[in-house]
């Protein structure tokens, strides 16, 4: 019985303040992406009336069923 309870895993508590600053980043993260893949359409761009970021990211819009034309 010894030899099982000695091979056995236990999971680390990890506190939530080393957590909460990798969440918040991994939010604001994901939330530019689904900006600039989901709504920067070039010409309601926030970033001007430039179609660059549209076509650098148009086969992921199309791929994560976005339309966009």
């Amino acid at each position: 019985m010894s030899s099982s309870v000695i091979g056995q895993a236990r999971p680390v508590p990890v506190s939530v303040s080393e957590t909460l600053p990798w969440l918040i980043g991994a939010l604001l993260f994901g939330l530019v992406l689904y900006y600039f893949i989901g709504i920067d359409e070039g010409a309601t761009s926030v970033f001007g009336n430039s179609m660059v970021v549209h076509e650098f990211v148009h086969d992921a819009r199309h791929f994560l069923g976005f339309p966009c034309h």
